[in-house]
């Protein structure tokens, strides 16, 4: 993996001050995940009035010790003044009562005294309602689709690493706004950013915010190295016991991360007729999360494509998830309350030159998604994208000079994420909580200026 020395050197004394002078954006380093920490949020949050910001603030100081209102006159509650309050972390503002245009000034109104207040790598959250589930009132319809270009584009006004995320939350799903804010309040969705997930009723939810996954056994492709290896990880850290699946010239980095993670490793080739067999044979006890991240590139624009390299990458990518996703179904390995998790790109959403058969596999794993949500949901399964954006791995590494410097620039937070992003992701959309979110698309990718 090669190091971003443009983010070392802008955020050095003399880069800081030549850079400014000259006008270039300065990328900030942004907050992560480390190992001890105890609290999602490491800092103020600050809290809205609406009748889902009184959810959250249920459980509000089980995600940070400083906890503040602002706009509403709540019993207990600490106001936060503008320029006189601390630096807040953390914001979440409740747009589920805007449902009229006159209402929207309400958004300038809240954001606008704090936006100079934010801390570093500060995390917003607006909960809304999914517009259409209002198709009978379509002035509360527009009203709240209106707000989805208002995040998307306060996103991208964010500054030192910023985000904001929209959540629609159904009415029965407010019991898993908790575990939806500890993700996207917390250092763990530090690379993404404009992104609008939608939260359904579920009836099962973490026991223990400290080991989350604790119970569940994980299946991972493509767990080697890389990306993989990193989800692998990830799971473990979070309590799973893990599966560890790649091809048989991996097999001894995959023996070796099995082992340190007390896993199992699995060497199989999903691509090969016995392969669904194999797989459900290899897994007589079950598993309750499956994560498809095996893939591969052959690149060559459409008039030069050989039939080999379209047919190995639809292989991989689509139908080897495809077949042994209905073989773990059909057999019961996939137990009841289950999650699937596959590995898209912004490559399937926004397409890109010379990669016509990898985007239409990765375009196939989100329609995947989408078409197999509602056939799972009665067993509880969820099944959802993750689509990374630049990561920061030795494919990306080999990358032409030029190349490799647009895509870490062409993002609302201006580098490229790392292996980690897209693992802390997969491992909140492993949670039993988040059959809340089954069938969507959640991206990996800074806001990427590809795609929507």
């Amino acid at each position: 993996m090669s190091s971003d020395r443009y983010i070392d050197f802008a955020n050095s004394d003399i880069g800081r001050r030549l850079i400014g002078a000259v006008g270039l954006p300065t990328p900030a380093r942004l907050e992560r995940w480390q190992a001890g920490r105890l609290r999602p949020i490491e800092g103020t949050l600050l809290i809205s009035a609406g009748p889902l910001a009184d959810h959250v603030r249920i459980f509000a100081q089980r995600l940070t010790d400083s906890l503040y209102s602002f706009g509403s006159d709540q019993p207990g509650a600490t106001a936060w003044v503008a320029e006189q309050g601390p630096k807040l972390k953390a914001v979440v503002f409740d747009a589920s009562t805007l449902t009229h245009t006159d209402q929207l000034k309400q958004l300038r109104e809240f954001f606008q005294p704090i936006l100079k207040s934010f801390d570093h790598s500060a995390h917003v959250v607006i909960l809304g309602v999914a517009p259409e589930t209002l198709a009978e009132d379509p002035l509360a319809a527009s009203t709240q689709q209106a707000i989805e270009g208002f995040s998307r584009s306060l996103a991208k006004e964010m500054r030192d690493g910023g985000t904001v995320q929209l959540l629609h939350i159904d009415q029965g799903a407010e019991d898993q706004l908790e575990g939806a804010l500890r993700f996207f309040l917390s250092p763990k969705s530090a690379f993404i950013s404009g992104q609008v997930i939608r939260l359904s009723p579920c009836a099962t939810r973490v026991q223990d915010w400290s080991r989350p996954l604790s119970g569940r056994r994980a299946l991972v492709t493509g767990a080697a190295r890389g990306i993989g290896a990193s989800i692998a990880e990830t799971l473990a850290r979070d309590g799973a016991e893990v599966v560890l699946l790649d091809v048989p010239q991996a097999k001894s980095d995959l023996e070796a991360l099995a082992a340190r993670l007390g896993g199992q490793s699995l060497v199989l080739d999903i691509c090969a007729e016995s392969a669904a067999l194999e797989l459900t044979e290899a897994l007589p006890n079950g598993v309750d999360i499956v994560v498809h991240n095996a893939g591969i590139t052959r690149d060559k624009s459409l008039v030069n494509m050989t039939a080999e390299f379209w047919d190995s990458v639809l292989a991989v990518n689509l139908n080897a998830p495809q077949v042994l996703t209905k073989a773990l179904l059909d057999s019961g390995t996939l137990r009841d309350h289950g999650r699937v998790i596959l590995l898209s790109s912004i490559t399937g959403i926004a397409g890109n030159r010379g990669q016509t058969n990898y985007a239409a596999s990765k375009a196939g794993l989100i329609g995947m998604a989408r078409a197999w949500a509602p056939l799972l949901q009665q067993r509880g399964i969820s099944i959802n994208a993750v689509a990374p954006g630049f990561i920061e791995t030795k494919m990306t590494a080999d990358m032409p000079f030029a190349l490799r410097e647009a895509g870490r620039r062409m993002s609302s937070l201006g580098q490229g994420g790392l292996p980690q992003d897209v693992a802390e992701a997969v491992a909140w959309l492993s949670q039993a909580g988040t059959g809340a979110v089954t069938g969507q698309v959640l991206r990996v990718c800074g806001q990427s200026v590809i795609g929507a």
